[in-house]
């Protein structure tokens, strides 16, 4: 079992946690949603995605974003899934992230939607 992000207590005061595949997407979400520079120790992790939200939108903005979005989680996460696909959506302030990878630890393909 992995310590669950966001850190939180389970019903017993311990600290929760995700089985493999829920941590696995947990980790796709701090990848995601971390902006470089936010990390003390790590200043170049994250993709950068949540400062696209206030871009207009555009099919180049789409294209540009789901090349950052697969290239972080290639370089982040890249030693523990195969990204297979990445879908973005914008509508007005909502930014929508539909990513389809394969965990290669377990070969099982996943499907994660972050909406911010």
């Amino acid at each position: 079992m992995q310590v669950k992000f966001n850190y939180q207590f389970d019903n017993n005061g311990l600290t929760a946690s995700s089985d493999y595949n829920a941590h696995i997407r947990e980790m796709i979400e701090q990848v995601l949603f971390t902006s470089p520079g936010e990390r003390v120790n790590r200043p170049d992790f994250g993709s950068g995605l949540l400062q696209l939200v206030f871009q207009p939108l555009s099919t180049e903005l789409v294209t540009t974003t789901q090349y950052l979005v697969q290239g972080a989680l290639n370089q982040w996460l890249g030693d523990l899934i195969e990204v297979s696909d990445v879908e973005v959506i914008r509508e007005d302030s909502l930014l929508q992230v539909t990513v389809v990878y394969r965990i290669l630890k377990t070969r099982e393909s996943q499907t994660a939607q972050f909406v911010r």
